[in-house]
């Protein structure tokens, strides 16, 4: 007994390690590997990972001892997949158990290649993204190409169109192509979630390199998606490549001269674009909270149980960002709160003050009945914010109106001129008898 209650206690530290949103960063990786010399093969991406605080645990996908989940507490809180060759998963891990793991708001890269497995394959369709249906199709660009010693089949590609996104790919520009080899992909046009972040170009297109092309290409041009992501509506992020190699020390540190351009980098853009863009999978960037929701009637400070109509109010909210060590003020000009009752009857803007504070007044509608405070903030890159803070509105009681309306002060005039009159009249009457 006391061996168990030893173990049990020796557990509490990963189950308790899950994700929070008050320290986006601080979190357990879970790595599978086809094989672990990709450990030292990609060690350039996995260190940045464990520079940045990310506790990385490697595994060979098909370890029988492999587990996302002990007692219904979810052991990591972020899954690599560098396995496009599995064919099945080792012990309780399965598609479905990975697309749980994403439902269940955690993060996921999957890196395919050219001999990825139906089972990679399946997951990728089932966030949204469709890989080539031929198993040998490779992208082709005989324009886009990376010049090399052996220019070969041109399979080596040298892309550099990039999604327009400061909050996904960073700020700083990225300036060399990215190195590009493996299978392209096209996005589910029934799915809004997905976003392309690095295209091929319109010369390029997916078919058997060995093979003469008979057939016009499933899959052409900038429509082809070389790398794409996902965030899902409970705000978990997803990284689908088609490239492994892409991930590699070899691309990370190789020269790039794209066909065509005179320039020469020394370096390509692999590490940067790579890094970058784990940084928003792995919500160092563009991971939005929502604190200190209040309202209130102008003049006063504490929020009332109930608002009448036509009382005058504010309405304010702090939003924060976090930079992957701290959260700092989020600064924009597009938040905006409804008072909403079955479809909204107030719509404003939130002022800040550029300190993360949002804020506006209004007058409360003629309109009585239970309304919301509503936030519904959804911006590319970011994760979105639902706020929602019911209200009841009533009337006016019977003693709460207005004893005299100005408009009507003629009428009130005319009525006492009328009255003064018959005393006047009344009294002469009575005094002349």
């Amino acid at each position: 007994m006391s061996k168990l209650i030893l173990l049990f206690l020796a557990l509490i530290p990963l189950l308790c390690s899950s994700f929070s949103p008050e320290t986006p960063s601080d979190r357990r990786v879970l790595v599978l590997l086809d094989d672990f010399a990709l450990k030292s093969s990609h060690s350039l991406f996995f260190n940045s990972l464990k520079s940045r605080g990310f506790d990385l645990h490697f595994h060979l996908a098909d370890d029988p001892k492999i587990a996302l989940q002990r007692y219904g507490q979810y052991l990591f809180d972020a899954l690599i997949l560098f396995s496009p060759t599995i064919e099945r998963f080792g012990g309780s891990v399965d598609a479905a158990a990975i697309l749980d793991f994403v439902d269940s708001g955690h993060d996921l890269v999957v890196a395919a290649d050219s001999n990825a497995s139906d089972l990679i394959r399946e997951i990728a369709t089932e966030c949204g993204v469709d890989f080539d249906e031929d198993p040998a199709a490779l992208v082709v660009d005989h324009s886009g190409y990376a010049v090399s010693a052996t220019e070969g089949d041109h399979t080596l590609i040298a892309s550099d169109d990039f999604i327009k996104s400061d909050v996904i790919l960073g700020s700083k520009k990225i300036e060399a192509p990215v190195l590009f080899q493996g299978i392209g992909h096209s996005l589910n046009p029934t799915n809004s979630l997905v976003l392309k972040v690095l295209s091929a170009s319109p010369s390029a297109f997916s078919a058997n390199p060995k093979s003469k092309v008979t057939t016009p290409p499933s899959l052409t041009g900038s429509s082809i998606s070389l790398v794409s992501v996902i965030q899902a509506r409970n705000n978990a992020r997803i990284l689908i490549s088609g490239s492994l190699s892409m991930f590699s020390n070899r691309f990370f540190r190789s020269g790039v001269q794209k066909a065509g351009s005179p320039i020469k980098h020394e370096k390509s853009g692999n590490e940067q674009f790579l890094n970058e863009l784990s940084k928003w999978v792995f919500h160092e960037r563009g991971h939005l909270k929502a604190v200190n929701v209040q309202h209130h009637k102008v003049g006063e400070a504490n929020e009332p149980a109930i608002y009448r109509i036509n009382d005058n109010l504010e309405y304010s909210v702090e939003v924060y960002e976090w930079s992957g060590s701290a959260w700092e003020p989020y600064v924009a000009d597009d938040v905006q709160v409804q008072f909403y009752m079955m479809s909204p009857y107030v719509l404003k803007t939130l002022s800040t003050d550029g300190k993360g504070r949002y804020f506006t007044s209004f007058k409360v509608p003629d309109v009585y009945g239970v309304f919301q405070f509503k936030v519904e903030y959804e911006k590319l890159g970011y994760t979105s914010l639902s706020l929602a803070k019911q209200i009841p509105v009533r009337p006016f009681r019977h003693n709460e109106y207005e004893r005299f309306i100005p408009a009507a002060y003629p009428y009130y005039g005319a009525a006492f001129s009328m009255m003064a009159g018959f005393f006047v009249f009344t009294a002469v009457h009575l005094y002349s008898k």
